[in-house]
């Protein structure tokens, strides 16, 4: 009985998905690692309570009064140092402000403190910054200052607004990009020192069927790999997704793809491991910079943002977000993914065209 002839494609997609399992550090890379960095980050930058700003107060005889008049307030500790000690800690970052009495200019006009105030900070350093408006305000309200309108605080917590909410998609996106880069490219330029690309290109198969094959066993572990993220996320930080679930799959969907297309476009004709390894890092170290993984990319100079906005890497990042913080459905990113689109047809075009098999 003759053994029924299945199709390349099926066949080239299933020996890439075992090869994968076989490996353990990919496995690692692709589940473990961004867990471990989700989590490690997601502690880092976990929202808390403001920082209590340390005041130092130079040893006068007013420095008790001064004292009294910051500790109304909860987020200040004053703390009373010799004039030394207190430039001493300053310079080191243990206190924020300085506050000295001028003798020289005479008893204010409360009749209170024996002279004017110095405020002694560094502007460059953002604790400062505040603890210098916080100590005038605690000090002239302590002295009897009236407030010329009723101001009345409405505190909230918006979700989707925390750094967690805005990592989450990024690690996602960083992971797609690297799963998918690594996982094609290295594969195929080790089949290629193997000799192995140069005894498939005498079977019968197409060439085409090759690179798609690479890319469908992609598919296999996309669900997997994303939805660990997501349950993390979830579970720890209670980060929720506000769209639809089958957008944001059909969103990674993309995404993989594409930067599978990119690492074909990378292995196409390199020949060595290490080549691989250089022109990787080469076409990655940008896209995690400037992409919005772990930090805005709003903050780079306006002339800059519609060349950052072409990468891949950022079309998917801000996809994700967009489904995922905002509920936003996929018509309303369609300038993200006609950008993912458009990378993943030429990479995959121009990999089949100048693709070398020997």
């Amino acid at each position: 009985m003759k053994d029924k002839i299945r199709n390349p494609l099926y066949e080239l997609t299933v020996s890439r998905i075992k090869e994968s399992v076989r490996e353990p550090e990919m496995l690692f890379w692709v589940f473990v690692f961004p867990i471990l960095l989700a989590v490690a980050l997601g502690i880092a930058f976990r929202e808390k309570p403001a920082d209590t700003l340390r005041i130092a107060v130079e040893e006068s005889a007013g420095a008790g009064r001064i004292s009294k008049l910051l500790s109304a307030r909860s987020d200040i500790e004053p703390i009373i140092l010799d004039y030394r000690e207190a430039n001493e800690q300053l310079r080191k970052g243990k206190v924020d402000l300085i506050i000295g009495i001028d003798d020289s200019t005479g008893t204010g006009q409360t009749g209170d403190l024996p002279g004017s105030l110095v405020f002694t900070y560094d502007e460059t350093r953002s604790n400062s910054k505040m603890a210098h408006m916080a100590s005038r305000d605690a000090i002239e309200l302590g002295l009897g200052r009236k407030d010329t309108v009723s101001i009345r605080d409405n505190r909230v917590e918006t979700s989707g607004s925390r750094y967690i909410d805005f990592l989450i998609p990024g690690l996602i996106g960083m992971n797609l990009m690297g799963s998918g880069m690594w996982g094609v490219g290295f594969a195929v330029v080790l089949a290629r020192t193997r000799k192995l690309l140069k005894r498939l290109a005498a079977t019968p198969m197409r060439r085409s069927h090759y690179m798609l094959g690479f890319m469908l066993s992609r598919m296999i572990f996309l669900i997997p790999e994303v939805a660990m993220l997501v349950v993390l996320g979830w579970l720890i930080f209670r980060v929720e997704v506000f769209g639809s679930v089958l957008d944001l799959v059909v969103v990674s969907i993309l995404g993989s793809l594409t930067f599978a297309g990119l690492g074909l476009l990378v292995a196409a004709r390199t020949r060595t491991l290490e080549g691989a390894s250089g022109w990787m890092n080469f076409i990655m170290m940008p896209m995690y910079v400037l992409s919005g993984s772990f930090f805005s990319y709003e903050r780079f100079p306006e002339f800059s943002l519609p060349i950052i906005r072409a990468l891949p890497l950022t079309a998917l990042n801000d996809a994700l977000r967009a489904v995922m913080n905002d509920g936003r459905p996929l018509y309303s990113i369609w300038l993200e993914l006609s950008v993912m689109t458009i990378w993943l047809i030429l990479t995959f075009m121009v990999s089949l065209k100048i693709f070398r098999w020997q």
